[in-house]
Order: structure tokens, then sequence, then C-alpha cells
């Protein structure tokens, strides 16, 4: 699986399978983020209504910016749009400070951090990648992944510590390759 920025400069070099590959790396991240804001009824459109937005203006893309975040400050506009919309309700005043964070980007670049690791897991073996998906987006302990998958605790607890270590590797060449391409523009 490639990284984030290079999905980016092949979107803004006009490669329409880099906006498929886009969606399946980061669509269910951005899906997540949009169901805290805009509830599960909209955010569904408001995925379609940012990937819209990314092939349009995918030229417009700065290889030499991180493309998460670039992908998530599109889906929050979406969704400060989709809030807006909502004339006869009011809009919570938490969600939106939740929505902007202090200064906007602290929770763009949390989503997108997390973007990241879900893309880096895919590169993981299957036998550690669901360990650490139960374990962190599941919310599972150790024993409890043990009982889930029918496996000895101490089976879990290794392909736990095998996939971390592995997972900071593929994360630590994944920002390697982001400066990389950063310097080179």
């Amino acid at each position: 699986m490639e990284g984030g920025s290079s999905i980016g400069a092949r979107l803004a070099g006009g490669d329409e399978q880099a906006l498929e590959d886009a969606y399946a790396v980061y669509g269910p991240s951005l899906l997540s983020y949009l169901r805290r804001f805009v509830g599960p009824d909209e955010a569904e459109d408001t995925l379609q209504r940012t990937f819209i937005e990314v092939w349009g203006s995918a030229k417009r893309y700065d290889p030499s910016r991180r493309f998460e975040s670039w992908l998530f400050t599109i889906a929050h506009r979406r969704a400060v749009d989709c809030l807006r919309q909502r004339r006869h309700s009011v809009v919570d005043v938490d969600t939106l400070r939740d929505l902007v964070g202090e200064d906007g980007r602290e929770t763009l670049e949390r989503h997108a951090d997390a973007a990241e690791v879900r893309a880096a897991l895919h590169q993981l073996p299957d036998h550690e990648r669901v360990v650490l998906e139960q374990a962190y987006f599941g919310d599972l302990s150790q024993p409890e992944i043990a009982a889930r998958l029918q496996l000895p605790l101490g089976t879990v607890k290794a392909r736990a510590a095998r996939g971390t270590r592995r997972l900071a590797g593929i994360l630590r060449q994944l920002r390697d390759e982001g400066v990389r391409d950063d310097r080179s523009v």
C-alpha cells in the first residue's frame, strides 16, 4: 500500500485510479471523522461531497503538503457546510468547538494521523493487523481478543508486540518518504 504523498501526487497528475485508492485507504477514517460531526445520516453524503471536491481540486493539491491533512481539511469544510445547512435546528457550540479545535488544525492533524495509522495497518500481516485493530479500535483487552479469536493469550501478546514494532517501522518509513517528497518539490 502506498503512502498518502504518492496517492496525492498521482491525484494531482489526474490519475483517476488515485482517487479510488484514496477512497479505499482514507474513506473509512474520513467517514468516522464525519459521523462525529454531522451524524450517521449525513456522513455518507458528506463523504461523497468530500471526494467530489478532492477530484475537482486535485490539480491544486501541493505535493509538498501532507496529503492526509489536505484531505481532512476538505472533509472538515464539507462537514461545516453540512452543519450550516441545518437551519431548522441549532448546532451545539461544543460540537463546533470539537470540530474546529483551538486553531482548527489540531483536530484535523489528529484525524490525519489516525488515517495514516489505518493505512499503515493494512501493510501488516493479517494475524498482526487483526489483533491491533481489535485492541485499539475495538477497545478490547488482550484476554478478550484471545477469547474472541480463540487463541492462547501468549499468542495474542506476541502478535501485538510484533505488530506494534512493525507498524512503528512502517509509519517511520512513510514519514521519511513524505519528508523526502517534500524536499524534492
